[in-house]
């Protein structure tokens, strides 16, 4: 795919020609000829005439018949390189484990396709059949329930708008020692936005009658490594939903057909997707996913545990890593910030390397929990320049630095990178990702 970015300016064209009124009279009758099925004098050299078709300099879609209509519509065949970045860390020894990373610089506005949303899976993605999947609750519950898709389909629902993240999405910015050339999507691609309809899970949660002791939830997936997660049972009343739709349709089979769990601004994998169990517990479980992973080390030998909230963060889309400018003149700057703690507040982006900010345009509304996207018209004058984003969410959290990052977090620590990314452009226009 061309990775050159255009100057925002059309290709130029050539004065229309004028047509004076006899040739429009004769295009005329060339056409009333072409029509005529019956005996008047002139027909034949009138339809000799019209032999040359009248569009002739059309392109061949817009004078020959189009493809029928289809049952589900696809992206046009020219867009078949937006594709996710998909890896497994272990081959085939386990080809479902790994991610599917959503190709950022190639999308516009804040919801990402369903096609395109970003996939970590821990064991591949099951083919559940939704007339045979439950949901149970139980545990430290009055009345332990469980629920066919066909019940909960069956509950008032309630739709949000609001973005998913891994915890582990831009790690590659964190542990390499050398910054990976490679595009935005590559590297910080595991977040996505959609419109996710389902039931609250308060809505359920007091159906079953959570008992006093009821402080936490375990919430646990129906694949084959039974993905599970701790989470504290405030979340559960404050606006969790069983999702049911994602963008309108049902939820894709890797985004958790037939039922995921939705914690809006909390890490990824807490969002349990295949959703088969909750159960109300007094304390965390300790699982192995959030013990031997997701959990964070620290620079003093330390780790946090249950870092829930993904933190304020931006990357700047286009210009990103391995596309090249076409030559000095205007360009857009623009990209994504997202923030857990609620809605952004302000984007700044800078040119300089971070010496001197200047506020960007956040375009479209800034629903809390989810993206906005931000843009900067930037006349380009051919020098060497570094771009950067910082995002600054309603509740005053600014995003931080890599160093700052760094400091704060074990040599390999990996998870909760929500440091300011950086492009470089060199002056024959090539972009790189550099660290500052």
């Amino acid at each position: 795919m061309d990775t050159r970015i255009p100057k925002p300016y059309g290709e130029a064209v050539a004065p229309a020609q004028t047509l004076d009124r006899r040739d429009f009279l004769k295009q005329g009758i060339k056409v009333a000829g072409t029509a005529v099925a019956g005996g008047i004098a002139g027909t034949a050299a009138l339809s000799a005439q019209g032999a040359e078709p009248i569009g002739k300099d059309f392109p061949a879609w817009s004078n020959t018949m189009g493809k029928g209509l289809s049952t589900y519509g696809q992206p046009s065949r020219f867009e078949d390189p937006v594709k996710r970045y998909a890896a497994s860390g272990y081959g085939t020894l386990a080809p479902g484990t790994g991610s599917a990373r959503s190709p950022i610089e190639k999308l516009e506005g804040v919801i990402t396709p369903n096609g395109l949303h970003y996939d970590r899976s821990h064991n591949g993605t099951p083919d559940i059949d939704p007339a045979k999947h439950k949901l149970l609750i139980h545990g430290l519950v009055k009345r332990p329930l469980t629920f066919s898709i066909a019940e909960l389909s069956r509950y008032p629902m309630v739709s949000r708008i609001c973005f998913l993240e891994c915890a582990g999405n831009s790690s590659g910015n964190a542990v390499a020692a050398e910054p990976p050339q490679v595009s935005a999507g590559n590297v910080h691609g595991l977040i996505s936005c959609a419109d996710w309809t389902g039931v609250p899970l308060a809505l359920l949660l007091n159906e079953a009658g959570v008992e006093p002791g009821g402080k936490w939830l375990l919430a646990e997936g129906a694949d084959s490594a039974a993905m599970s997660r701790s989470i504290p049972i405030e979340k559960a009343f404050d606006d969790a939903i069983v999702a049911l739709y994602q963008n309108g349709e049902r939820i894709r089979p890797e985004n958790g057909y037939p039922v995921r769990l939705l914690l809006p601004g909390w890490e990824g994998n807490m969002n349990v997707k295949w959703l088969n169990r909750i159960k109300v517990t007094d304390g965390p479980t300790h699982t192995k996913d959030e013990t031997s992973k997701y959990s964070d080390p620290m620079a003093d030998g330390k780790a946090r545990q249950f870092t829930f909230e993904q933190g304020v963060k931006s990357v700047i889309t286009r210009p990103s890593g391995t596309m090249t400018m076409s030559g000095a003149g205007l360009y857009e700057i623009t990209g994504i910030a997202w923030s857990g703690a609620g809605r952004i507040s302000r984007v700044e982006i800078s040119l300089d390397g971070g010496a001197t900010w200047r506020d960007a345009l956040l375009t479209g509304q800034a629903l809390p929990k989810s993206v906005v996207r931000f843009r900067l018209p930037w006349e380009w004058n051919g020098s060497p320049a570094q771009l950067q984003s910082r995002a600054i969410d309603e509740k005053g959290n600014v995003q931080p630095t890599r160093k700052m990052y760094k400091a704060e977090n074990a040599v390999d620590g990996r998870f909760h990178n929500n440091s300011i990314v950086a492009w470089g452009v060199d002056a024959d226009g090539s972009i790189k990702n550099v660290y500052s």
